[in-house]
């Protein structure tokens, strides 16, 4: 017995090792090849859309659409309590100047949210393509989510960099470190989470065959 125990706690052992092992080396594969500069800043797209959790990913999206990279501007997930006006105010934008181009999301609260409301907005203008604003440790999830939500529409990344969170030297700071980590495990979640819900949905009712009899 205490042999099997023995064996049974190495085994055990070893299988953590691995995951932990895993779990690490996808995380600075993710960090790694996260999107560390703007690869794309010259092809306009139809729509600008903005995820909030930043005042400088709203400014990059005002001035892209200022430059003509997109038609109109939509940020996603915005408090309900905001409006646009005092959202705009904020940035030194008069309401008259984005009547025409600027549209609050208040509906998502998430990141799958976001792509849900977004992808709505996107049918009701009858847009196809549209440049994504969110920071770049967020990009990557905001990516699979959007493609998920719009599989027809192209996407061009165009994320930004806070001054806290460096993309370069993340792992020098701890606040960074922890950022990156919660954001590497969310894009694991949102990655595995179909298939979980596969696995969960329940077995199809059997279809039960019915034979007529042809009356002579």
């Amino acid at each position: 017995m205490p042999r099997i125990l023995g064996r049974l706690a190495i085994l055990t052992g070893l299988s953590t090792g691995s995951l932990a092992a895993a779990w690490l080396g996808g995380l600075v594969w993710f960090a790694g090849t996260s999107p560390h500069t703007v690869l794309d800043d010259a092809t306009a797209t139809d729509a600008i859309v903005v995820l909030t959790g930043g005042s400088q990913r709203l400014q990059s999206g005002l001035e892209l659409l200022d430059a003509g990279k997109g038609r109109k501007l939509f940020v996603s997930g915005v408090n309900q309590q905001v409006d646009r006006d005092e959202l705009l105010r904020v940035f030194g934008l008069a309401a008259n100047q984005a009547e025409c181009c600027v549209v609050l999301g208040h509906e998502a609260d998430n990141t799958a949210g976001n792509a849900r409301e977004s992808a709505r907005w996107m049918r009701q203008e009858g847009f196809h393509s549209l440049r994504l604003v969110t920071s770049w440790y967020h990009m990557r999830r905001s990516l699979l989510e959007f493609r998920r939500a719009m599989p027809g529409v192209e996407i061009i990344a165009h994320p930004v960099f806070p001054a806290g969170v460096r993309a370069q030297r993340w792992w020098a700071s701890r606040h960074a470190v922890l950022l990156v980590i919660s954001e590497y495990d969310k894009y694991l979640a949102a990655l595995l989470l179909p298939s979980i819900e596969r696995l969960q949905a329940p077995d199809p009712a059997p279809v039960t065959e019915t034979r007529t009899t042809s009356q002579r």
